[in-house]
C-alpha cells in the first residue's frame, strides 16, 4: 500500500504512474474517499463528544423537564451515531479498496510498455548447436521416463504430472544446489507452509479474490495455496518492529507453489513450463530502505551465480512498467535459452524473476524498523527466485540433449545427484 500523505502531496505523480503501469483507477476518487471516510470520522468524534457532556450533565440536572430533554437528545444521538459508524465503516472499506488498487512506484530507470518493451540488458553462455534436430522437454521426458503427465491428469487434472525416475533426483539436486548457494552469501533456510490466510496474499499485493485470480482458495476456510513463499516469508514478520541491527534479513524459502494460470494457454506454456504446482526456493530480503537497491543487485547477482553453474545461456531483462506487477518498484528476469521452445527452432523462456518492492508490502503488512530517533519506519522488501524446478528442468533437459537420446547434466549438479548422465531405459 501507498502512503497517503505522498499522494495528498502530489497526485499527478501517482496517477501518471497508473497510467504508465496500465492501472485504470482515477487517484481523485482515492483522495475524494480519504477525505470523505475522515469527514465522517470527524462528525463521529464531534457526536460522541457530545454524547459524553450529555451523559455527565444529566445526573446533574435538577430539572425533570430538563432531564428528560437531555435523555431524548441522547438518545438521538446515540441513534445518530449508530448510523455515522455504520456509514463510516463503509465508506473506510470503500477507500481501502481503492487504496489496495494502486500499484508501488516506478523506479525511473525501468523501461515504459507491456511485455514486448522489456530492456535487455546482458547475455550469459553460448546458445547450443545440435548435430541432430533437438527434442523439447516432453519428448525427452516421455523418451526417458522422466514425467508422466498422462498420469497427473488423471489423478488431478490438466497441468498436474508425476516426476519420475532421475527426474525426482534433479528436483532434490537442484533444491540442495541453489540453497547451499543461498546460505553461501547469508540467507537462513526455512521450509514455509504451502497455505496461507487471505489477508497475508493480500498484503504481500497479490489478489486471491476475484475471476481474475492465480491463486486456489480453500472452501471453508480463509486460506490460499501459494503462488510463492514470497507470501508466506512475506508474512513472518507481520505486526513487528525490527531493530535496525536486524537489517537486512535474508531468508531463503523452500515450497511447494500452486497457480490456476488462468488464460494461460499456446504452445510455449505446454508441458512443464507453466504448470499448476511445482517446488521452488526463494530468496527474500527485508532491508533498509537506503540499501534495497544493492539488495536487489545481490538477489540478481545470485541467481546469475545458480544458472552460470548450471551451465545454462541466459538473458537479464529489465521488465517494462505494464508487466511489473503491482507490488515492484523494478524487476529484473533471467530468460534461459530453450532448445525446444516455441516454432522456430528455440527461445528464451523466463526461469528467475526478483522484485524491489520498496515499502509496498511491508505498509500492508505492519513491518517495521526503528531508526536513528526511534520512529518506526516500514522496512523494504525484496524477492528473488533462486530455482523454480519445473522451468529449470526445462532448459536442463533440452540444452543438455544428446545424439544419442541421452542428457548429460551440468558439473555442478552431479554431486547431488549421484549421475552425471540420464540415459535410456533398457
Amino acid at each position: 500500500m501507498l502512503d497517503i500523505k505522498q499522494i495528498l502531496t502530489n497526485p499527478e505523480a501517482f496517477q501518471k504512474n497508473c497510467k504508465n503501469r496500465r492501472v485504470n483507477i482515477d487517484i481523485n476518487s482515492v483522495i475524494e474517499a480519504y477525505h470523505r471516510k475522515n469527514s465522517t470520522s470527524q462528525e463521529l468524534q464531534n457526536l460522541r463528544h457530545k454524547q459524553n457532556e450529555i451523559a455527565q450533565q444529566i445526573p446533574k440536572e435538577k430539572s425533570a423537564e430538563t432531564k428528560k430533554q437531555l435523555v431524548e437528545e441522547g438518545r438521538g444521538l446515540k441513534n445518530e451515531i449508530s448510523r455515522l459508524e455504520k456509514q463510516f465503516s463503509e465508506e473506510e472499506t470503500t477507500w481501502h479498496a481503492l487504496m489496495q488498487q494502486l500499484p508501488n512506484m516506478t523506479h525511473p530507470d525501468v523501461p515504459q510498455g507491456g511485455e514486448e518493451d522489456a530492456r535487455e540488458l546482458k547475455r550469459f553462455g553460448k546458445i547450443p548447436t545440435f548435430s541432430f534436430t533437438p527434442l523439447n522437454h516432453l519428448e525427452l521426458g516421455q523418451n526417458l521416463d522422466l514425467v508422466d503427465f498422462d498420469a497427473g491428469t488423471e489423478v488431478t487434472g490438466q497441468k498436474f504430472y508425476f516426476l519420475k525416475n532421475e527426474a525426482v533426483f534433479l528436483e532434490l539436486g537442484l533444491i540442495r544446489y541453489a540453497l547451499d548457494i543461498a546460505v553461501k552469501h547469508g540467507y537462513s533456510p526455512t521450509i514455509t507452509p504451502d497455505l496461507a490466510k487471505i489477508e497475508i496474499l493480500e498484503g504481500t499485493g497479490y489478489a486471491p479474490r476475484g475471476n481474475e485470480s492465480q491463486f486456489y482458495t480453500i472452501e471453508g476456510h480463509d486460506l490460499c495455496l501459494i503462488g510463492t513463499s514470497e507470501m508466506t516469508i512475506g508474512g513472518m514478520l507481520k505486526n513487528k518492529i525490527l531493530d535496525a541491527k536486524e537489517l537486512p534479513l535474508r531468508i531463503a524459502g523452500i515450497s511447494h507453489c500452486f497457480r490456476t494460470e488462468a488464460g494461460a494457454l499456446g504452445r510455449e506454456s505446454k508441458g512443464l513450463y507453466r504448470v499448476h504446482q511445482f517446488s521452488k526456493v526463494e530468496l527474500f530480503v527485508f532491508s533498509l530502505p537506503e540499501e534495497s537497491e544493492k539488495m536487489h543487485a545481490e538477489i540478481l547477482a545470485i541467481e546469475e551465480e545458480i544458472f552460470q553453474g548450471l551451465e545454462l545461456p541466459y538473458r537479464v531483462i529489465d521488465i517494462a512498467s505494464a508487466d511489473l506487477g503491482n507490488p515492484a518498484y523494478r524487476k529484473f528476469d533471467i530468460e534461459a535459452w530453450m532448445p525446444g521452445r516455441g516454432a522456430a527452432g528455440g527461445s528464451y523462456g523466463e526461469v528467475t524473476s526478483t522484485s524491489n518492492c520498496t515499502d509496498f508490502q511491508a505498509r500492508r503488512l505492519g513491518i517495521k524498523y526503528r531508526d536513528g530517533a526511534g520512529k518506526a519506519v516500514p522496512v523494504h522488501t525484496l524477492n528473488g527466485t533462486a530455482v523454480a524446478i519445473s522451468r529449470a528442468l526445462v532448459a536442463l533437459l533440452e540444452n543438455g540433449q544428446q545424439a544419442d537420446g541421452s542428457i548429460l547434466l551440468p558439473n555442478a549438479l552431479i554431486p547431488y545427484c549421484g549421475f552425471d548422465k540420464i540415459l535410456r531405459k533398457k
